[in-house]
């Protein structure tokens, strides 16, 4: 069977008889593993994530029976095009992750070890392993090997190559090999036995020997000379080390199922000196005059990628005056020897560099740093960039004139784009305004690759420094290499696969550059839009189009941000952000899924979507998930009968009027178990779930009505939105907002008439009704929109709702922008419009939970400051998304799900808190989850602070 034909389902059958792992040649799956981080696209026949070695021998074997290529996956954050196959992907992310053993400065690791995860077992013993690519949290050591990833710090530790001391890995006809450094001797006698391992060593030793002053001069010429295969690990100065020259060979030779890592000792502290240039040559030249002083690491960003940041509405840390800079790190055993070796550094260089040795601002800047793959992938215009030219490098001496000679080829070909980069290895990233959509513009960025690759030739360099070839460079190799040397490495991958059974077309025999890309398509499907996009455009598929496969959502090892806890959750590929924009993306382009917006894949992996909207922030590119699952079931549904649990949710507003006219009624029947159990299963709620209990003694309006002659005059007025969740289940929130807000003086207006966001229809993808609900209350605002009121929203997603949806959806009325502009928190209209108001002191501790639409979209460092300033000792937990996430938790089908999201930090940290430390959730939905799962009640900020006014 040829590898671009259809796997039988002979094959299927087999696999799930013979593995205990995961089998799936759904359309679902194939879209999922169809594309990388990379422009390219390759359709596989069928995923397995194999949950033990012997299912990955199990499945070689199956495949090669059948004739059937294998392609190996990690994190699948390569940029290069490298984890995508057409037969067979075998995914050991899920399963094969294990920490085996950690002995002195060796750590024995499984493929699908995170990096992240590694070095925090290490880092109580001060170790770490050197290689720290930007994906550090979620990219996997067989990826690492697979690319022979550098990161940041190679300056100091090397590449993964470097510190690679052993393998364990397995050939595509099932031959497991022991693999590291061998003795002139030692080679010999493998070389001279009868068996497959013997020839192996013979077949390679017949390809080195006869060339070594070829394999000299031509490869390992500089440390990012990556690009190709590293022929010279074997030569006998070099330890003829095999496990060394497996090392970036992306999965074409061995399948790793296993690796000795050596382990570097790392200083405890570190320092930062950042140094401003006029551009990036000027950063470039500089760099390395700064490389005999030993630092950690010489990172280089522009202008581009800092105004990149500000587009997305991020603040950069402060930098010294320039248009590029240099980050140079160093280290020390205690804080002072680590900031008195970056002011020694800073008087050694020109210019008025900083030093930073605050960890919280040193981190400020690796953020920019790190993000930049995805901060470069929309530029601050707005226009699409992507990666192809994404890693050159050149040694760091030469990196100056290559800067300059490359920007001469860009304004030539008329691209713009990011400059980033590792000055001090002399690597560069970029990413440029290729048209990768039209036929003509794909045609030109083929002809400009090739033209960069002469170019990287004439500087002495590699079109990969450490992505590895790939789809989308080893078309290259021929341009770099002589025709000896690409025999050369025709050869090695034979001696490994003869019969191009592993990762086929990647630097043997590979397809044209400007081939297999996934952006190249004719949408078979695009909907009369629900929302406006504008920032795509006005096209969903561009908005979709926005992730390029960073995989940051699949960050679940490390802490920090919501983004994505159905991801945390599940360990699902169709469960990150990543996975479920790919399968919108096949879904738009009708090839493998064919059913469009009734697309039950696609459907089935939206559902787990929280709509907690923390990608919208935590993504570098700003994926708005929420908004496009809104979108899919508006378009899924239109004209169409719809989920019980729609109508439920999507009509609470209007379902609790009739509940507020007899709260105790309503209270004692959703009490009643018969009662509320047929009720949830009619509305299609989840049983395990309780009915929250109705406010009694009336509605937040009744009440506020009640006090209006009381409120006393005061010179500023503000307009109090009483929100759904607010009015009808938790009024003392906003009665105590209002005593905290006329103590610190405004008079509070509340508007009149049954009024509501629309946040329940939108994220039920009723967006018809949510226009015409949306478009009564500004009506009924209007008046307040044109005096200029500021508007306090005491829930987190009906503010979100206002600041961010609206907008989008009504964004031919004015009002809706201007209700954005003016709406606004309780704390940040203290902090605004009060600076001078001394809130009453509380003197206490309080753990927080930050709803998810305050993170993603209203920020909260106003919530801290108010809360540093009444006293409050204030712990915010890193908890990410409470799990009931509005409607989602209520559903009937994700209860499990919710829970677990709960239980990952939020649930166990209040039942630990002592009964002294208050629990502060400002949003509905925690609340509800720390009520329902605790025995603690959650207070929100407003009541914290309005208690001690009445004390």
């Amino acid at each position: 069977m040829r590898h671009d034909e259809p796997v039988t389902t002979t094959l299927e059958r087999r696999l799930r008889t013979e593995i205990a792992g995961d089998v799936a040649f759904d359309a679902g799956a194939r879209a999922l593993y169809s594309a990388d981080a990379s422009n390219h696209r390759r359709v596989p026949a069928g995923v397995v994530l194999p949950r033990s070695v012997d299912d990955v021998l199990a499945t070689l074997a199956i495949c090669a029976a059948d004739g059937v290529a294998v392609t190996m996956r990690g994190g699948g954050t390569t940029i290069a095009g490298n984890a995508i196959g057409p037969g067979i992907v075998l995914d050991t992310s899920r399963y094969l992750n294990r920490i085996l053993d950690v002995s002195g400065n060796q750590a024995v690791v499984e493929p699908g070890v995170v990096l992240d995860v590694l070095r925090r077992r290490i880092a109580p013993d001060g170790l770490d392993f050197g290689p720290d690519p930007s994906t550090h949290s979620r990219c996997t050591i067989g990826g690492m090997l697979g690319n022979d990833a550098c990161g940041s710090h190679s300056v100091a530790w090397g590449t993964t190559s470097d510190n690679t001391d052993a393998l364990d890995v397995v050939l595509a006809d099932g031959t497991r090999l022991q693999l590291g450094a061998n003795t002139a001797e030692e080679w010999r006698q493998k070389a001279a036995a009868p068996t497959r391992e013997g020839r192996l060593y013979a077949d390679l030793g017949a390809i080195v020997d006869p060339n070594l002053a070829l394999i000299r001069t031509t490869f390992g010429q500089f440390s990012r000379q990556i690009s190709g295969y590293p022929l010279h690990r074997l030569l006998p100065e070099n330890g003829r080390h095999l496990a060394r020259a497996l090392v970036g060979t992306e999965g074409t030779c061995a399948v790793i199922l296993g690796a000795t890592l050596h382990l570097n000792r790392a200083p405890r502290f570190r320092a930062l000196v950042v140094l401003g240039y006029a551009d990036a040559v000027a950063a470039a030249a500089a760099a390395p005059e700064i490389i005999p002083h030993r630092p950690l690491t010489i990172e280089g960003i522009d202008l581009a990628l800092v105004n990149a940041l500000r587009a997305r509405g991020r603040r950069p840390a402060e930098l010294p005056a320039g248009e590029a800079w240099l980050l140079v790190e160093v280290g020390g055993s205690t804080p002072a020897e680590a900031a008195d070796a970056a002011a020694s550094l800073a008087r050694l260089v020109p210019g008025a560099p900083r030093v930073v040795t605050d960890a919280a601002e040193m981190r400020s800047f690796w953020r920019v740093r790190e993000e930049g793959a995805g901060l470069a992938t929309r530029l601050a215009d707005g226009s699409e960039a992507w990666p192809g030219w994404e890693d050159s490098a050149v040694p760091p001496a030469r990196l100056a004139d290559y800067l300059r000679e490359f920007a001469d080829l860009t304004e030539r070909y008329g691209y713009q784009g990011v400059t980033y980069g590792h000055f001090g290895e002399g690597c560069v990233h970029v990413r440029l305004d290729f048209d990768l959509v039209s036929v003509a513009g794909r045609d030109k960025y083929g002809l400009f690759v090739h033209e960069a690759a002469q170019l990287i030739v004439k500087h002495g360099g590699s079109p990969s420094g450490e992505h590895g070839d790939g789809i989308a460079r080893s078309a290259l190799l021929a341009d770099v290499y002589s025709p000896e040397a690409v025999a050369l490495m025709g050869g090695f991958k034979r001696a490994f696969d003869p019969a191009a059974a592993l990762n086929p077309g990647v630097i043997v025999d590979p397809p044209a550059v400007n081939d297999l890309i996934r952006i190249a398509y004719t949408p078979t499907v695009l909907p009369v839009n629900g929302f406006a996009y504008a920032d795509d455009g006005g096209e969903f598929d561009r908005a979709v189009r926005r992730c390029v496969g960073v995989g940051k959502c699949r960050n679940d090892h490390t802490p920090g941000g919501v983004m994505c806890p159905s991801y945390q959750v599940t360990g699902e590929e169709k469960h990150s952000t990543r996975g479920r924009s790919r399968l919108l993306l096949e879904m738009l382009r009708g090839e493998v899924i064919t059913d469009g917006w009734q697309s039950d894949e696609v459907a089935e992996a939206l559902d787990g979507c929280f709509s907690c909207k923390g990608c919208l922030t935590d993504c570098p590119v700003n994926v708005d998930m929420a908004t496009y699952k809104s979108e899919f079931l508006y378009q899924r549904y239109k004209g169409k009968l719809r989920p019980a649990v729609h109508y439920a949710m999507g009509w609470l507003p209007v379902a609790l009027r009739g509940a507020a006219l007899a709260p105790r009624v309503a209270n004692a029947v959703t009490a009643f178990e018969p009662a509320a159990r047929l009720m949830k299963k009619v509305a299609g709620i989840a049983q395990e779930r309780s009915v929250p209990r109705f406010a009694t003694g009336g509605t937040l309006k009744q009440r506020l009505r009640r006090r209006r002659g009381s409120a006393p005059k005061q010179p500023r007025t503000v307009l109090l939105w009483p929100d759904t969740f607010t009015n009808f289940f938790d009024p003392q929130i906003g009665e105590a907002a209002v005593e905290v807000l006329n103590a610190a003086g405004f008079a509070v207006r509340v508007p009149s008439g049954e009024l509501c966001c629309g946040l329940t229809w939108i994220s039920t993808g009723q967006l018809d009704v949510a226009r015409t609900v949306a478009r009564r209350t500004l009506d009924a605002l209007e008046p307040h929109l044109d005096a200029g009121i500021p508007i306090v929203g005491l829930e987190p997603s009906c503010l979100a709702n206002f600041k961010h949806d609206l907008p989008a959806l009504l964004p031919d009325d004015p009002r809706a922008k201007k209700l954005a502009e003016l709406s606004i928190t309780l704390a940040g209209v203290l902090e605004r419009d009060a600076p001078d108001w001394e809130p009453p002191q509380t003197d206490r501790p309080a753990i927080t939970q930050v709803h998810c639409h305050q993170h993603a979209v209203l920020g909260d460092k106003p919530d801290r400051a108010l809360a540093a300033a009444a006293g409050v000792d204030l712990t915010v937990l890193d908890s990410g998304c409470c799990g009931v996430a509005g409607n989602f938790g209520f559903e009937a089908g994700h209860y499990e799900m919710a829970q677990a999201a709960g239980e990952r930090v939020l649930l166990p940290a209040v039942r630990a808190a002592d009964q002294d430390t208050i629990v502060l959730a400002d949003g509905f939905s925690c609340r509800t989850q720390i009520r329902q799962n605790t025995d603690r009640d959650a207070h929100h900020l407003a009541e914290v602070l309005a208690g001690r006014l009445r004390k």
